[in-house]
C-alpha cells in the first residue's frame, strides 16, 4: 500500500445532530493515528450539510476545533447525492490523491473505509459491498428482501456487475472523480449508480470488496418509499444513457414527475 497519499471522506448530512457527533470524533481519532504512524501522508473530513433545518451545523463546528483535519460545506439545497457532488468538487480544489465518502450514521466504521484505502491497489475505485461472501451485515428482513430486488433490477437494466451498488462507502482514485463529476445527472437516491454506470462508460477498473455494515437507528430512510424512488431513478437513468434519448424524452419527463409526487408524500 502507497502510505504517501491525501485522502478526503465526504460525509453528507442532513439533520444528523444526533449521530455526527460520535461519527467525527471516531474517524478523526482513527484517521489521526494512521497519520501519526504515517500510514497514510494526511487526510480532511469534509462534511457537507445539505439543508439542515437542526444543530448539525453547531456540532460539525465544535469538532472542527478538536480535530483540524475537518472541513464542512453548509448547503441551502438538500439531497445525499447533490451533497456529495459538492463534496467531490471542493475536494479536487485541494491535493488529494483520493477522494471517497461515507455515510454520516458510521454504519461503516473508520476500520471499514480504512480496507478501502488498503485494498484499492491499481484499481483506480473501490466499493463496499454487504452482498458478496465474506462480508456481514445486520439487515432488517424488509431491507434484505428490496436491497436484493432493487440489485437484481439494477443488474438487469444497467449491466452494472456489483452484487450492491448502495453501500454507503466508496473510494476512488483523483482522476476518476475529476473524469465524471461534471457528468452525474442523477443526484437523489439513484446518485451512486449514475457514479459507477459512468465509471464502467469510461472504462474505469471497480473493485467490491466485502465490509462489515451495521443498520443503525435512527435513520431517516423509508425502505418501501425509497425502493420505488430508486427504482424510478434507474429507469430514468437508463433513459438518460440511451441513443434513443433525445425521442423518449416525454417517458422521462413522466418518470420525475412521479418520483415528485412519491418523495412529497
Amino acid at each position: 500500500m502507497d502510505n504517501n497519499r491525501t485522502l478526503s471522506i465526504v460525509i453528507p448530512a442532513y439533520n444528523e445532530e444526533t449521530r455526527i457527533g460520535a461519527t467525527l470524533e471516531e474517524f478523526g481519532k482513527f484517521f489521526e493515528e494512521k497519520k501519526r504512524k504515517k500510514e497514510l501522508k494526511d487526510f480532511e473530513i469534509l462534511v457537507v450539510l445539505n439543508a439542515c433545518k437542526d444543530n448539525t451545523l453547531e456540532i460539525v463546528k465544535k469538532y472542527k476545533k478538536k480535530f483540524a483535519e475537518i472541513r464542512y460545506l453548509d448547503l441551502e439545497k438538500g439531497g445525499k447525492g447533490f451533497a456529495i457532488t459538492e463534496g467531490f468538487k471542493d475536494a479536487l480544489s485541494r491535493k488529494n490523491d483520493l477522494i471517497g465518502f461515507v455515510d454520516a450514521d458510521m454504519a461503516t466504521s473508520p476500520t471499514e473505509f480504512y480496507s478501502l484505502i488498503k485494498n484499492i491497489g491499481d484499481y483506480e475505485g473501490i466499493i463496499t459491498s454487504r452482498a458478496i461472501r465474506g462480508a456481514k451485515a445486520n439487515f432488517t428482513l424488509i431491507r434484505k428482501i428490496t436491497h436484493r430486488g432493487f440489485n437484481f433490477l439494477v443488474r438487469s437494466i444497467l449491466l452494472l456487475p456489483y452484487q450492491d451498488t448502495q453501500c454507503g462507502a466508496k473510494l476512488f482514485k483523483r482522476e476518476v472523480i475529476k473524469n465524471i463529476v461534471n457528468e452525474v445527472r442523477i443526484t437523489e437516491w439513484a446518485f451512486d449508480i449514475n457514479l459507477l454506470y459512468l465509471c464502467k462508460k469510461k472504462r474505469f477498473k471497480i473493485k467490491e470488496i466485502p465490509t462489515v455494515w451495521e443498520d443503525k437507528r435512527g435513520s431517516k430512510l423509508r425502505v418501501i418509499k425509497t425502493t420505488i424512488q430508486m427504482f424510478l431513478a434507474v429507469v430514468r437513468l437508463r433513459l438518460i444513457y440511451s441513443i434513443f434519448e433525445p425521442i423518449l424524452k416525454p417517458i422521462k419527463f413522466i418518470l420525475i414527475w412521479a418520483n415528485k409526487i412519491i418523495y412529497q408524500k
